[in-house]
């Protein structure tokens, strides 16, 4: 525990220190480097699917850097400091954990997240939806939508009526297509599309978007496999010769 406090402080300390000496970082304020935090976040969500332990550590390093940022910068503006933040989450998870830090027992994973939404709602919380935010990737909000209405109840019996309307949808897509409908309808029911088959990932327990990402990576290096290894200009190919350079790519 102390090597981890004195890591911290030391890292504190660093930030005092640029804050006060150095011309960049003096100018940086939170809405410099909200782009910044996301691209980092972002980083750290790549070094976690390519399982490198030690792109994920520098990574970490990297998003606790701009946590301290952030406080330094509140702290100048006499709002909170460093200390304030973690006293205030302490807080949090002790509250919202009675079955370890009080009387409640609980049967498992599912008993902890519907507490968890029970407990947010008394704090205050309008909405089970609440923290679930607005700025999330799209496949992501879905995921996590449904997952915070499921501890509240709103949620199918079994998988079957979860692809039965995977099955639902895709009928009115493709309804809207054959009746060449508006644009925007077509858009509405791709949407439909999309949302129930995540529903439906999550029930499988899938994560729609790593498993998107992993074949976004799986298609680029076929890809690349096809540009690395034609004999000509990809526009001067025929579909059937890239494809079969696509099935040489598989085998790699």
């Amino acid at each position: 525990m102390d090597k981890k406090l004195e890591a911290f402080g030391r890292l504190l300390n660093i930030m005092d220190e640029l804050r006060e000496k150095c011309p960049w970082d003096r100018k940086q304020t939170f809405e410099t480097l909200r782009m910044l935090t996301i691209e980092e976040t972002y980083e750290l969500a790549d070094a976690i699917l390519n399982e490198d332990l030690n792109e994920i550590k520098e990574e970490i390093g990297d998003l606790m850097l701009h946590m301290v940022f952030y406080a330094k910068i509140a702290e100048e503006k006499k709002a909170f400091d460093m200390a304030d933040a973690l006293n205030s989450v302490c807080e949090k998870l002790i509250n919202r954990h009675p079955h370890i830090y009080g009387d409640v027992e609980v049967n498992g994973e599912e008993d902890v997240m519907k507490n968890w939404e029970q407990i947010k709602k008394k704090e205050g919380k309008k909405s089970v939806l609440s923290g679930v935010p607005n700025s999330l990737p799209a496949m992501v909000k879905a995921y996590r939508m449904q997952d915070k209405t499921k501890q509240v109840g709103f949620e199918w019996e079994n998988k079957d009526q979860v692809w039965e309307k995977v099955e639902e949808e895709l009928g009115e897509m493709r309804e809207t297509i054959q009746k060449d409908m508006s644009h925007e309808k077509k858009e509405e029911e791709f949407g439909d599309v999309l949302f129930s088959l995540i529903n439906y990932a999550r029930f499988e327990g899938i994560d729609p978007e790593t498993a998107l990402e992993r074949t976004n990576r799986k298609f680029k290096k076929r890809f690349e496999y096809i540009e690395a290894n034609a004999t000509q200009d990809l526009e001067d190919m025929s579909l059937e010769e890239m494809d079969k350079l696509w099935d040489e790519a598989k085998k790699v």
